[in-house]
């Protein structure tokens, strides 16, 4: 972090929008206005001011005494720095004065004083600062936040951005909290690490294929390193269930990114540690706000659960084989050929979303073929091939009428008569479709019976107790595999 190498004496602003003047007078004209954080070289004091020169505005001037703090940078002023940081370590608001004293500790210490301990709070405020950068509504004329931002920057942490749905996230580089896990920190520093390095609120939505392959590689890396079990007591009950979701959340999507560039195996090892993840995490320990995302991990897992089944390249009954081949670049085509045409050409359909090969399933007397395909992350629709006026046709059954965002449909069994198919579809909904009057999100889990013929519901229920017969013509290993039943 930068601060001049010299032993000089360091003012930092403890007062916002202080004045730096431009003599040592009242009435004498306002430079600019001092942010929090802002550090000043002191050069003197003179009619009750000091006389500062500001670095990063590169200008000299005075400010009253009262709207700063000075320190000698040496290792006597050390411990007193390292009390203050750990003071404003969880200060709401005061981000980049909490920053600036880490800046001056760190040029104050000497290096073998210096532990993992300040580097994690270092993270913990720009993490913070930079959340409330991205959610804060701005009022007309206040730049506060964006000055913060700017001398958090001024000491060498750095932010990133990115548009996401119409608005500006920021996001810190995670530098420190990189720091806190290659220098060993405590159990609970190196949760707070993983968690802040693998935040999926600052994953770029417009990563390309090969570019997300290789960041969820690496955040399932950083997480694999911070084993929940290992933690020991000092870690709280939350705090590991929350480790648990990020791991299942981050394996989930490298099952799926895996597959779409054909490496079955890695996507069959990333959906089992998505399935079991989840499923040791302690849903008791989270609280209220962290319910929302225990279903949002379970709705990336369950994308990805046919993953974890053997995989197959074909699959045939009495009268059809259904075999899938690669078609045009990025392309899976699924064929299927009829016994009662064997010269015939198949009835074909391509898609450029990733096939589960585990998940082909052919319903009795050969009424219909269901196939998961996923298009995005934490989407899986179902393709249904289904015979309809002498000839095969493709519909896909979608989690919800709406844009994807997040959610499955999961094929649990046919009819007898191969008429039927029993889904169970759950998907994550905000605005009008989610809370009402809200935009807090919603997850919408509904079990159906559906027609072959035309996909149309014949009957629905948001539970399994009234409906028999879903109980009665499901799959034998639907029920021991299933997320939905969580």
């Amino acid at each position: 972090m930068f601060l001049p190498a010299l032993a000089i004496t360091v003012a930092l602003v403890v007062q916002d929008h202080a004045p730096l003047r431009a003599t040592a007078h009242d009435a004498a004209p306002r430079q600019t206005a001092l942010t929090l954080g802002d550090w000043l070289e002191v050069r003197g004091e003179r009619q009750g001011y000091l006389q500062v020169y500001d670095h990063r505005r590169e200008r000299p001037g005075y400010v009253r005494p009262a709207a700063v703090r000075s320190y000698a940078v040496d290792e006597d002023s050390a411990p007193k720095l390292a009390t203050i940081v750990d003071y404003l370590k969880d200060g709401l608001g005061e981000e980049s004065l909490g920053i600036g004293y880490v800046a001056l500790y760190l040029r104050a210490a000497p290096p073998q004083r210096i532990g993992a301990d300040v580097f994690d709070a270092l993270g913990t405020m720009a993490e913070r600062l930079a959340r409330r950068a991205s959610v804060h509504v701005r009022k007309a004329g206040d730049g506060s936040l964006a000055q913060q931002l700017e001398v958090a920057g001024s000491y060498g942490v750095r932010f990133v951005s990115f548009e996401q749905e119409g608005q500006t996230r920021f996001c810190y580089d995670g530098e420190a909290f990189r720091r806190v896990l290659a220098m060993g920190g405590t159990a609970s520093a190196r949760a707070r690490a993983a968690l802040a390095l693998t935040d999926p609120d600052c994953v770029d939505p417009a990563l390309g294929p090969t570019a997300a392959l290789t960041l969820a590689t690496w955040r399932a890396g950083v997480l694999e390193g911070v084993d929940p079990s290992a933690l020991g007591p000092d870690v709280p009950a939350r705090e590991s269930a929350r480790l648990r979701l990020r791991r299942s959340m981050v394996q989930a999507e490298l099952a799926y990114y895996a597959a779409r560039t054909g490496d079955l195996l890695l996507a069959k090892q990333a959906s089992a540690s998505a399935k079991r993840d989840l499923q040791l995490a302690d849903r008791s320990a989270l609280a209220d706000e962290d319910l929302i995302t225990y279903e949002e991990t379970a709705l990336h897992a369950a994308s990805v659960r046919r993953a974890d089944d053997q995989a197959i390249a074909t699959a045939r009954s009495a009268n059809l084989t259904i075999e899938l081949a690669a078609g045009s670049p990025g392309q899976t085509c699924a064929r299927l050929k009829t016994s009662a045409a064997p010269q015939a050409a198949p009835f074909e359909h391509c898609t450029y979303g990733v096939v589960w090969p585990s998940s082909i399933r052919i319903a009795p007397h050969d009424a219909a073929v269901a196939i998961v395909v996923q298009p995005l992350a934490g989407w899986s629709e179902l393709l249904v091939l289904h015979p309809k006026q002498g000839r095969w046709v493709a519909d896909t059954v979608t989690p919800a009428a709406i844009d994807p965002e997040l959610g499955y449909v999961e094929l649990a069994g046919f009819s007898p008569d191969g008429a039927r198919l029993l889904l169970v579809r759950e998907s994550r909904a905000t605005g009008p479709l989610g809370s009402a009057h809200t935009t807090a999100p919603a997850i919408r889990k509904s079990f159906q019976m559906i027609t072959t013929d035309d996909l149309s519901v014949e009957k629905a229920s948001t539970t399994l107790a009234n409906f028999p017969t879903f109980r009665r013509w499901q799959a034998p290993d639907w029920d021991p595999g299933t997320l939905a039943l969580r």
